[in-house]
């Protein structure tokens, strides 16, 4: 079963827009689209200057839906004004007119035209004399030939009005041929028109004259609001003119720009008050001339206010009232399903207000209000529907429950059209109206206290010409809920629980339901946390938990019973004890350099009285908020003020107070506004006040700097006071800077290590504060003054050598460590390198040296003051280096787990070490470590225990080294589990290495 939906008028999807067609286009076909929604679904028809198109008998025309199409279109024929007509069972409605057009360009008249000759300095006017065409042409001029067009410059002007070429003083470079060119700004084609030639005359110059205007906008130009606007303004003359412009009256917009060296004026995006008298001025030094015309905007009607679809009874009266903005003014006509509508007894139009009176069937239809000025017209529909239909209701019967002594109202509310006669009766007795049963002006029957007595069926009649209904309503008249909340007041601490228990007494034919509320408004047990849960123990009894009671939920519980005939709400108050909320701002009302007065105001209390409050304060050298002192100690929770003491003086606190009662501590006070102690003298010495190190001559004294926090006022500094011990006098130094933590005096007098009483104070600008306790400091050591001594170096190999020595002798200047400097013989010792110790030690081994090379070695102490002088160099020499060939020629015999293995001895060059003997290495393949022995000989036997793959190499020995290796050696064992042994006959030494060290 499909339910048809309710029927309505057409109303437009889309309305047919203004359309250009070219006449070169290959398809020949118009559309104008049209689109309509409506129940039953619209048909369409088309108009043509106000005449019905004939989509039927005309093979041209076509419909497609609602779009018509134009075939083999033609201007002569199709040009012209077209509107949709969209049309159902309900009415009709035209759609706004739609201009159709045809671009098109024809040919320029083949004619020659004739030479124009002018004076060299005369002005002249070459004319375009365009073809016929439609819509708007661009105009350019060819110079002689393509691609060569006219430039335009402040003597050279082409009119887009007129399509003219005006040159306002002819120079010899403009002789020659010129040729005008249009195009079509829709389909883009181009005509040339015949040449014009421009010749100069032979006798004379034209002197000089005043600008002629020969280019201009019209008198009165009228332009649509929001379009650019472009006045023209040029002139002949010589000199070459300059064109300016003013509005008569008022400024030129400020949008507005010049174009064409200030022959075009353009105003983008016009708007009303750019509407005026406009003047171009054309100057020379000859005289001046000027044009002046009007700009005039308007603009098209746009609507205020529009008619919407209305329903109405027959014999109401209709009032529709459209408003529309525009310039010229808009004027209104009506429309009555695409049909005017004309005055006459029931029907007045006034000024885009439509009144009918006594509204009949036959008014309803589609109504159409048309706005409309000289420039453009808006259409605005509404559908009118009279209603006419018998009464009828949408629930029947009603069954309604009340409460005795309770008013009660019986709904009597059909729809009907017209409005229908409304009767009650009750029990088939018609009911008359008394000071408690009132009938109410729509048509509702009201009864005041009502009892047991009035139960039975009542029944509202309502009756029109279409016909009657009725609708039954049985009243049932129960005895009134009584609802008990308890306890009725409560209070609680923090953290507890209680019940809220809500009793109902009722008739026990009606269901009861529970509503919980918390000062007033529903409580939604989801968003509370766990924190109440409803309990339901029988039908008249309902529970409310709450569990860990917060502050927030103290207030006013509501327990609203609820029956088909009864609503009862029970109220109850929950008062809840927990520490105190946060006091009132803080203020400060006074400052010291030790002291703040503070004041406040009580927060609540939360039902348990305050009892002490705590000020804290903050400084930016904090950690946080501190507990301060206080006068008096403690503060009572009656107060309202009290002083913070042993402030530190030129410190910007805060403060905040908070408040403790019997149940716990409340959140802290909003703080104070940052305030600065006052200034006063330094309190505090610096600490740690120590010395030592430096040059030779100077006492180096240091100390642990005050922190801003004690400094207690601007221009902060210390007084470095010293003397040497066993003298009267003090030599006292200022240091002016806050973070200074050192000082040191130089005096050639004193020698290293003379003691020093030494002080340190402090000051700032309230004047002096306490100086340190008095503490010895001894004057530097200096750096070292002796070279160490002893000196000795040996060659290790071709790439070390070892240095030794001995320190300097005994004395101020102690060496913490030594630096070796070498460098080779043939070279300077500030390119060699340097190396230093660790610590104190007195050997070095230098490392990565060149072999069979002489070195140049000396050793100087250092200590944290600097270096002292370096020890006479010693020569020493590395040994050659090792053999560079391998042993070659390696041979062996494999007897079980035994090899024989025997190489060709190495030669040493004149320039390498001799051999002293070779080393064999041994390892197993898959294992990373090796095993190694020595043997003066050129042979040696191996017994090899335990099965698997051996790799063997040998390397020669000698003092610079070992040399290359030989080619490996791979060797494959039975299996077998005794002991790796190296077997030789000569003296061996066997040693477990990593292979990485081979």
């Amino acid at each position: 079963l499909f339910l048809q939906s309710e029927e309505f008028g057409p109303v437009f999807l889309q309305e047919p827009d203004d359309a250009i067609f070219s006449l070169d286009s290959d398809d020949k076909k118009v559309i104008m689209n049209c689109d309509a929604r409506g129940n039953p679904v619209p048909t369409y028809s088309w108009l043509i200057n106000g005449t019905i198109v004939d989509t039927e008998g005309d093979f041209r025309y076509s419909l497609i839906d609602g779009d018509l199409i134009i075939h083999n279109a033609s201007e002569a024929i199709d040009y012209g004004r077209y509107q949709c007509r969209a049309e159902n069972s309900i009415g009709s409605v035209l759609s706004r007119d739609a201009l159709l057009q045809f671009a098109y360009l024809g040919a320029f008249s083949g004619r020659t035209r004739g030479a124009v000759s002018v004076r060299e300095g005369q002005g002249v006017v070459l004319m375009c004399a365009p073809p016929p065409h439609s819509p708007e042409i661009i105009y350019s001029w060819v110079f002689n030939e393509l691609p060569s067009f006219v430039a335009e410059d402040s003597r050279r002007f082409i009119s887009q009005e007129t399509g003219n070429l005006y040159i306002s003083k002819v120079q010899p470079s403009d002789v020659g041929s010129y040729v005008c060119q249009v195009k079509n700004t829709v389909n883009n084609a181009r005509v040339l028109s015949p040449p014009t030639p421009l010749t100069l005359k032979t006798d004379g110059v034209m002197g000089e004259y005043e600008p002629k205007i020969e280019a201009h906008f019209p008198q009165t130009v009228l332009a649509a609001k929001g379009i650019t606007v472009r006045l023209e303004c040029f002139a002949l003359g010589n000199p070459v003119p300059t064109i300016t412009w003013r509005k008569m009256s008022g400024n030129i917009p400020k949008k507005a720009r010049l174009r064409k060296s200030q022959a075009v004026l353009e105003i983008p995006n016009i708007q009303l008050e750019d509407s005026g008298s406009y003047e171009c001025k054309a100057e020379n030094t000859r005289g001046s001339t000027a044009f002046r015309g009007q700009l005039q905007v308007y603009t098209l009607p746009q609507w205020i206010s529009m008619i919407n679809d209305t329903q109405l009874d027959s014999g109401e009266q209709l009032h529709w009232e459209s408003r529309a903005t525009g310039k010229p003014r808009p004027t209104y006509r009506w429309l009555r399903n695409g049909e005017p509508l004309n005055s006459q007894s029931r029907v007045e139009m006034v000024n885009g207000e439509l009144i009918i009176h006594r509204l009949q069937q036959a008014d309803s239809g589609m109504y159409q209000c048309i706005a409309e000025n000289k420039y453009g017209a808006i259409y605005s529909s509404a559908e009118l529907k009279i209603l006419a239909s018998a009464p009828m209701f949408s629930t029947n019967p009603v069954r309604l429950i009340a409460t005795v002594g309770k008013d009660v109202s019986l709904e009597c509310r059909p729809r009907a059209s017209p409005k229908p006669r409304i009767s009650w009766r009750k029990n088939d007795r018609r009911v008359q109206p008394s000071h408690r049963i009132m009938l109410l002006r729509n048509n509702n029957l009201r009864i005041i206290n009502s009892s047991r007595s009035d139960e039975g069926s009542y029944v509202c009649r309502a009756e029109n010409q279409f016909g009657s209904a009725e609708l039954t309503t049985m009243l049932l008249v129960k005895e009134p809920m009584r609802v008990e909340l308890s306890p009725i007041r409560v209070e609680v601490t923090v953290g507890e629980s209680v019940v809220l228990s809500c009793k109902v007494t009722h008739d026990p034919s009606l269901d009861v339901s529970f509503l919980w509320l918390l000062n007033n408004q529903p409580l939604n047990t989801q968003q509370e946390g766990g924190h109440f849960e409803y309990i339901q123990t029988q039908s008249s009894t309902a529970d409310l938990m709450i569990r860990s009671i917060l502050l927030k939920h103290a207030g006013k519980y509501g327990c609203r019973a609820q029956t088909s005939a009864d609503s009862v709400l029970a109220e109850a108050e929950l008062l809840v004890r927990g520490p105190p909320g946060p006091p009132g701002v803080v203020i400060v009302e006074e400052i010291t350099d030790t002291t703040a007065t503070l004041s406040w105001s009580h927060g609540v209390d939360n039902h348990s009285p305050i009892t002490t409050y705590n000020v804290q304060a903050r400084s930016p050298v904090s950690l946080g908020w501190q507990t301060v002192k206080t006068d008096p100690d403690p503060v009572t929770g009656n107060m309202e003020s009290a002083m913070a003491v042993e402030l530190n003086p030129w410190v910007e606190y805060e403060f905040r107070v908070v408040a403790t009662n019997g149940i716990g501590t409340g959140d802290p006070s909003t703080p104070s506004r940052a305030v600065r102690t006052k200034e006063a003298v330094p309190s505090v010495a610096p600490a740690n006040v120590r010395g030592g190190n430096g040059r030779r001559h100077e006492l180096v004294i240091s100390w642990e700097p005050i922190s801003e926090e004690f400094q207690n006022g601007e221009g902060f500094g210390y007084i470095v006071a010293f003397r040497a011990n066993g003298t009267r006098g003090w030599k006292e130094k200022m240091v002016t800077s806050a973070d200074s933590t050192t000082y040191k005096y130089r005096d050639e007098t004193f020698p290293p290590l003379t003691p020093f009483e030494v002080r340190v104070g402090v000051y700032n600008n309230k004047g002096d504060g306490p100086f340190s306790e008095v503490v010895t400091v001894f004057s530097a050591e200096g750096e070292p003054r002796e070279p160490p001594t002893e000196m000795q170096a040996f060659a290790i190999s071709s790439s070390e050598i070892k240095v030794m020595w001995k320190p300097p002798n005994p004395g101020p200047g102690r060496p913490q460590g030594y630096e070796v400097s070498f460098w080779k013989d043939v070279e300077q010792e500030e390119t060699g390198k340097k190396k230093r110790t660790t610590g104190n030690e007195m050997t070095m081994l230098l490392t990565g040296l060149e072999g069979n090379t002489q070195y140049l070695i000396s050793v100087k102490g250092f200590n944290s003051v600097g270096q002292g002088p370096a020890s006479s160099p010693i020569k020493i020499s590395t040994k050659k280096n090792a053999p560079s060939l391998p042993p070659g020629n390696l041979m062996w015999i494999q007897e079980g787990n035994n090899v024989s293995l025997s190489w060709d001895p190495v030669k040493a060059r004149d320039n390498e070490s001799e051999v002293i003997g070779y080393k064999v290495l041994l390892r197993q393949e898959g294992r990373g470590h090796s095993q190694v022995m020595r043997t003066p000989n050129s042979a040696v036997v191996l017994t090899l225990p335990e099965g698997g793959t051996y790799i063997i190499e040998v390397r020669a020995v000698s003092e610079g080294g070992e040399g290359a290796a030989s080619a490996q050696v791979r060797v494959l064992t039975s299996s077998g589990k005794r002991r790796l042994g190296l077997t030789w006959t000569a003296l061996f030494l066997s040693l477990m290495v990593p292979s990485f060290l081979l």
